[in-house]
Formats: C-alpha cells, structure tokens, sequence
C-alpha cells in the first residue's frame, strides 16, 4: 500500500481527543461484558488531564522511613542495546493505593478491587488552612457536611480525597514531620468521617496527599481498620489535589494487578 494511502486510512480512523475520552473511559469503567457504566464526568469528555502520582525514587518519603524503592541496572543500551532494571519496591511507596486486604483478613487483595472502583468521581474535601496551623488537622464529619452543602450529594462509587497541602512537602523532611521522639506529624481522615461516608454514601475510596489515611500521631490506626475491611480501598500520597476543582473531576486509578497484593504503587489521574 502507497505512504499516501496509509496516512488517509489512519486520518480516517483518528477520533478527536473528547471521543478518546469517551472510549477510554468506557474501557476502563467497564468489562468486556458491559457490566460497568460510564462515570457521567467522563462520558460528558474532559478537556484536561492532571497527573495525580508523585515521581518516586529511594530519597520519596515512606511511612517507615527506609527507601520503598531498589533499582539495579541489568542490563545497559551501550553495552546491550537496551536498557533494563530490576526493581525491589515496597508496596505502600510513593502514589500508592492501599486494598482492604492491607488492614483484613480476607480482604480484597490489589488484584480483586472491581475495575470498576477504579473510575471514580472526585470529591475534593480542602483542609489545607487548617493544616497550615495544626499539622495534626483532620477530616471531620462536619467537613463533609460542609462539602455536601456546596457541591451536592458525593456520588455513588466516588473517591473522596483530602487536600491538605501536603502534597508540596514530599521534597522535604516536613512530610514525615517526625519529631524528637520520632512521632509523625501530617493530616488525615478522622475514624468518625470514614464511618458516615460508609454508613451514609456509597463512595469507594479514601485518598490522602500525606503518607496515611489516619493522620499521623495515630497509633490505633482506626480509619484504616474502620474504611479497608469493608472491601473499599484507599490511596496515599496523591498529588495536585490543588490542581482539581472540588467536584466533578473523574479520578483513573492504575492500580497495580500483582496476585494477593496488599497494595501497591498506582499511576493516577484526574480528568477535568
């Protein structure tokens, strides 16, 4: 076939960039079965895609303080043609999603949330003027209702992320915020706001712009054990919540598919 003649027929088969959106948004909600509608953020397209993941390497903070992530070269383009590496990685490192089955027994392991958990409408709780005075802040029923009163009901299936401005702090030791006894200081989701969003809506996901869904003086970690067994999951350390408007915004969650994984690091994205 003539240059010419494979350039027309790929021209003919290009979809402009908001039926990319709706395709993929179909692909991604959905199997092959059809059994997942599409998020209406999504099938109405998107005019802006914002990356929601955090670069990471072995200096990205980790909740334990050792580097989560091991790289070591296998293989080099200049004496091999080709670049490869081997990766160590801990699961709960950089932008990461945790499964229930990181805080439960028999939880879904990272492999078994639904696909269609994965495709979220985004609610965007800011307590970032409050954070700024207590690092010790939390998200609060009261925050909740005072989100819901602005925006509307949270949807069903939605991720609901707390913007803390912590997000700009992972360069720094401020992040972990340890102090003289070692004890972390960063925000989080308050057990009492995880249980109304359990009891009362039918949101999916917790997601957090610091390094744990319970803030950081917790030592019983009790959104973790109240939100995971329930079969929904959470994310760590999301970027750019800045970035997104409160509602509407539709968050696509690459979630790792490695077998009885409790977790793991996630490419994340939000489409505006």
């Amino acid at each position: 076939m003539c240059d010419l003649c494979v350039m027309n027929a790929v021209k003919d088969r290009m979809m402009s960039r908001r039926s990319f959106f709706k395709a993929g948004a179909a692909v991604a909600a959905g199997t092959a079965l059809g059994t997942a509608s599409v998020p209406p953020a999504l099938a109405a397209g998107a005019g802006e895609v914002v990356d929601m993941t955090h670069v990471y390497d072995a200096d990205f903070p980790t909740y334990f303080g050792e580097p989560g992530i091991a790289a070591t070269q296998s293989f080099n383009f200049k004496d091999h043609g080709f670049n490869l590496f081997n990766l160590a990685v801990n699961e709960h490192t950089g932008t990461h999603v945790d499964a229930p089955l990181h805080f439960s027994a028999d939880g879904q392991s990272v492999d078994e949330i639904p696909v269609s958990n994965l495709v979220c409408p985004l609610c965007v709780v800011d307590i970032a003027a409050r954070a700024a005075d207590n690092a010790d802040a939390q998200v609060t029923p009261d925050d909740l209702k005072a989100w819901i009163e602005a925006n509307g009901p949270i949807p069903d299936g939605a991720c609901v992320a707390m913007n803390s401005g912590w997000g700009g702090k992972t360069a720094t030791a401020e992040f972990r915020n340890a102090d003289d006894e070692g004890k972390m200081h960063f925000p989080g989701f308050h057990v009492e706001a995880a249980q109304m969003l359990i009891d009362e809506t039918g949101a999916v996901a917790l997601a957090v712009d610091s390094l744990s869904l319970d803030h950081g003086p917790s030592a019983d970690f009790a959104t973790h054990y109240a939100w995971l067994p329930t079969n929904r999951y959470g994310i760590e350390n999301l970027a750019n919540l800045d970035k997104v408007p409160a509602s509407g915004a539709t968050l696509i969650v690459g979630a790792p598919n490695h077998r009885g994984g409790s977790g793991g690091p996630a490419r994340i994205l939000a489409m505006v």
